[in-house]
């Protein structure tokens, strides 16, 4: 949506740069298909977002606080532009646990927006969840 439809420019920024997101993981999936290992979607991701010059880091560490002391840290798959987290699958069938570690990142990195993306699927689009907090 553009400026005046309802949405303001940081979140139609956040829509644009997931959309561009979600347009590199289909071609990732239209090139390998499913049946690979998380790590093989997460490097073609990967590439697919440098040629599209989407900043992103891999493996991105995200401290975790219990009570307000620092108990372990959790590590993104992708962080795109440091405002979108890219949690990767390739299992058979997204589980709640999926969900709530993505709400759980969302959570702890004061984030407000994930995606969520299943590559074990024949259709990429019934493999994507878009999670916010």
């Amino acid at each position: 949506m553009e400026k005046g439809l309802g949405m303001s420019p940081p979140e139609s920024e956040l829509n644009r740069l997931t959309h561009a997101v979600i347009g590199a993981a289909i071609d990732v999936h239209r090139e390998l298909g499913p049946g690979y290992l998380e790590a093989m979607y997460e490097e073609a991701l990967c590439v697919e977002l440098a040629e599209r010059s989407i900043a992103y880091e891999r493996q991105s560490p995200i401290n975790v606080t219990y009570k307000g002391t620092p108990i372990g840290q959790g590590y993104i798959d992708v962080l795109v532009e440091k405002r979108l987290i890219v949690e990767l699958k390739a299992v058979d069938k997204l589980l709640p646990i999926h969900r709530a570690q993505v709400i759980s990142y969302l959570r702890a990195s004061g984030l407000s927006l994930a995606l969520l993306i299943n590559f074990n699927v024949p259709v990429l689009r019934d493999g994507i969840e878009r999670i916010a907090h």
